[in-house]
């Protein structure tokens, strides 16, 4: 991170650090690592957070199937603006049941699926059907029977996994169908902090009767889902201008990541000095410029 001069402070109608927040900041701007149970649609489930959370609008982050549990990052209020920086890898546990016992070049044939893949999305999805490509950035058998497999697929973000079990059974000469699924991550989030509906509806009931330490550790601060994201720091005086909808200029840049390369125009993150998200954009100039504008905004975060 380079950090070459100081900035202009200013009051404004920004949000304070994630670290100070109170409960109803926390809520307006949050995201919960929900653990979704089998049963309900991903957009059931996000009802249910936005109801629980008294906020007007929660938004889930990577659709699940009513029958696949795991991972489902939850933004809650304003956090719905960062929807779209959690797109990036997604991880797997699948159960591959084999309609005969698998060959002998079983390894071989799973390593041929790993890179980049042609799928066509199924009848039921919401999306176009058009074949595209997907990467499967890793694919293994955890454990094996002879006519069931424990798949880890890790893989680009919209990997039907479903078809991909059911190309496998073709390429295997099989035949085969997923069993149970599950997402062990969606970057930045994974399966060693995941929290359940009846905890964060008991956080929520500890809340209510004066206590927010559960609360705190159910929901975290959106900021937790741009981590991946580069990041540009700016001053708070340029925040107030982003709020009112103008661009980052170069005289309001404090600082930016060094690997950031403007040539790409990468999506990034702003922050104020404090670590409070500002927005959202892609970074079309040189932050260590002295004029001409570094950032144009993607989404308005404050």
């Amino acid at each position: 991170m380079t950090d070459r001069r100081e900035g202009a402070d200013a009051d404004g109608p920004l949000r304070p650090p994630p670290e100070e927040r109170s409960p109803a900041e926390l809520l307006a701007f949050g995201v919960v690592n929900l653990d979704k149970p089998p049963g309900p649609s991903a957009h059931q489930v996000s009802a249910w957070v936005r109801d629980l959370a008294g906020v007007e609008r929660a938004a889930h982050a990577g659709t699940l199937d009513p029958s696949v549990t795991g991972c489902l990052p939850v933004l809650t209020g304003d956090a719905t603006r960062v929807a779209r920086a959690l797109l990036g890898p997604k991880e797997y546990v699948a159960v591959l049941e084999l309609h005969r016992r698998a060959p002998e070049d079983l390894d071989a044939v799973i390593e041929a699926f790993e890179g980049p893949i042609l799928q066509r999305p199924p009848r039921k999805s919401a999306v176009d059907r058009s074949p595209r490509v997907r990467r499967v950035y890793a694919l293994t058998a955890v454990e094996s029977e002879p006519r069931r497999l424990l798949l880890r697929v890790d893989c680009e973000s919209g990997t039907y996994v479903r078809k991909l079990c059911h190309d496998l059974g073709l390429a295997l000469g099989t035949g085969a169908n997923m069993g149970d699924l599950r997402r062990t991550a969606a970057e930045p989030f994974d399966d060693t902090d995941l929290v359940a509906l009846h905890d964060l509806t008991d956080a929520l009931a500890f809340h209510e009767a004066g206590d927010p330490g559960p609360l705190y550790d159910a929901v975290d601060p959106a900021e937790r889902a741009l981590e991946t994201l580069p990041s540009v720091t700016v001053a708070r005086s340029a925040a107030r201008e982003v709020a009112e909808g103008a661009p980052v200029y170069a005289p309001g840049v404090l600082g930016a990541d060094d690997d950031a390369d403007p040539a790409d125009e990468p999506l990034v993150a702003c922050y104020t000095p404090d670590g409070a998200a500002v927005c959202l954009g892609r970074l079309v100039g040189d932050p260590d410029a002295d004029e001409d504008t570094v950032v144009d905004l993607e989404r308005v975060l404050v």
